[in-house]
């Protein structure tokens, strides 16, 4: 087997349709076009969503609802998870930072840290967000809360 006896396997290529090349090609004329209507014009190009003058699915269906531009979409982290990171990097002082490189966060996610689950070391954390039960749970610890501006 050398380059110039290569060639593609039996029926995976097909020959290029040319079109417009005379009546005794059988794709002279029209072109495969059909006759006349706007699909058979040059740059035709039908409008996106049309359903050939039926009723499009985004006029049928209501509106409902609204995006509130001002969402703020943080990253949740419950407390065994802070427990099992602070345990096992002997850590006293949890940050965002230790959150990324521990793959639980995103860097460019805020954090948020919830009560679930059960904290029993003396840590202080650092994060965007806090919801009230993990912030009792921390400090009832001994530990403190640091809350971070993202």
């Amino acid at each position: 087997m050398e380059l110039h006896n290569l060639t593609p396997a039996a029926g995976s290529t097909r020959n290029r349709k040319r079109v417009g090349r005379g009546y005794g090609s059988g794709k002279g004329r029209t072109s495969t076009r059909g006759h006349k209507g706007a699909k058979a014009r040059s740059g035709y190009k039908q409008k996106i969503g049309f359903e050939g003058g039926q009723m499009p699915l985004q006029r049928r269906v209501p509106k409902f609802g609204f995006k509130n531009i001002n969402r703020v979409e943080y990253k949740a982290i419950n407390l065994d998870a802070i427990q099992a990171l602070a345990e096992s990097k002997n850590l006293e002082k949890v940050t965002i930072k230790d959150f990324v490189e521990a793959g639980l966060v995103n860097k460019k996610m805020p954090v948020k840290v919830l009560g679930n689950g059960e904290i029993n070391v003396k840590v202080e954390v650092e994060a965007n967000a806090f919801s009230k039960s993990a912030e009792k749970a921390i400090t009832e610890k001994g530990g403190s809360v640091l809350v971070v501006k993202f």
